[in-house]
């Protein structure tokens, strides 16, 4: 047991020296050759450090777009090029963006070339909407406007195409759509929205009673049997109409995703008579989506948005995405009276916080 004790003790009092281990000496560092260990250990780590910090975010949105960007380059300088013809600045913007068509990749994080060329048969409206849009990127950012860019390029092939869904204004990409929504999609404007029913609906009949009439703010919608009352128009709050419905407006800027800083974004009372019919048209946009609150709603009436059938109820609220094809008609008697409903325009649910931003920029309502 002693011996065991002594041996121990002999153990944990040695000495071990660094000259038992062969190291070679540093000449150009200096000092013994322990220190130049030490010192090629933090070169390597400085090195490793450097290169991963130089290499490119490898997250899977951008995994594609990095391969097609090396593949363009590889291939760009395989290629002979003719000295007697200059190759145009563009091309490899060009060559890059018809990668990226092919493989469909983007998301709409993905950054944005703003030297991307913009195509030829764009109608003027389109190109007034992308320099709006290389004006917002100019004074804050291009990040997060991949969707956007790709829409405004891709207008007017959608314009062209037929389809049961074609907002003739602004078509947003890859934005999950369907004629109606669910209730969850906006819970918070619907229940206020519901919850004021009796407030609205007792200023819509005092605004009623005085006559309908533009002289009172009223403006009419392709026939007779058709008027509107805007609180807010293309927009623009209109202030006579505001003071004359004091808690609507209130209840307006209560909404979380009211649409009330751009030309895409109205509200109002909507009056269709009886036996009025609207045929089928497009909404200008799939970004927003429009929010009915029934206030008299005849038996008879009836909403057709992308070939689904619906009927309004009164105080409950139906998220409409008129960028689909639909039709409303009021097949009643004069003694039915007309239906009225009070309409919202909200944002889409999948419509990025920034990108709402530039829209609200690039829709700026005109002054």
């Amino acid at each position: 047991m002693r011996q065991c004790k002594d041996k121990a003790h002999s153990l944990s009092t040695m000495s071990w020296s660094l000259d038992l281990v062969p190291l070679p000496p540093c000449v150009l560092l200096g000092g013994p050759p322990f220190s130049g260990l030490l010192w090629t250990v933090l070169l390597l780590f400085l090195w490793y450090c450097y290169r991963v910090g130089s290499d490119p975010p490898s997250h899977p949105g951008m995994l594609k777009n990095s391969s097609s960007r090396s593949t363009f380059s590889r291939s760009s300088s395989r290629s002979p090029v003719d000295p007697g013809h200059s190759a145009p600045k563009a091309s490899a913007a060009i060559t890059l963006e018809m990668v990226e068509e092919e493989e469909g990749t983007e998301s709409y994080l993905t950054p944005v070339w703003s030297h991307a060329p913009f195509p030829i048969e764009a109608a003027a409206g389109s190109r007034k909407l992308y320099r709006a849009l290389q004006e917002y990127a100019k004074r804050y950012s291009w990040a997060g406007m991949g969707r956007i860019h790709k829409g405004l390029r891709n207008q007017a092939r959608i314009n062209d195409r037929p389809s049961i869904q074609k907002p003739h204004l602004f078509y947003l990409p890859d934005v999950p759509s369907i004629p109606f929504f669910p209730r969850d999609a906006h819970r918070h404007d619907i229940e206020v929205l519901e919850a004021t029913y009796p407030i609205i609906l007792a200023e819509f009949q005092a605004v009623y009673q005085r006559g309908i009439d533009t002289k009172l703010g009223w403006t009419y919608q392709g026939s007779k049997g058709q008027a509107v009352f805007p609180i807010y128009n293309a927009g623009v709050c209109v202030a006579s109409n505001c003071r004359a419905c004091p808690y609507t407006y209130r209840t307006l800027l209560s909404l979380r995703t009211f649409i009330s800083s751009n030309s895409l974004g109205s509200a109002g009372f909507w009056l269709l008579g009886p036996g009025a019919t609207m045929g089928g048209a497009y909404g200008p946009t799939n970004t927003r989506l429009r929010c009915h609150l029934g206030l008299q709603t005849p038996s008879k009436c009836e909403l057709v948005v992308g070939g689904e059938p619906q009927c309004w109820s009164e105080g409950h609220c139906l998220l409409v995405d008129d960028s689909f094809l639909h039709t409303f008609s009021h097949n009643g008697g004069a003694e039915d009276g007309s239906r009225v409903i009070f309409s919202v325009d909200l944002w889409h649910p999948n419509v990025a916080a920034a990108e709402r931003q530039a829209l609200d920029y690039i829709f700026a309502p005109e002054q």
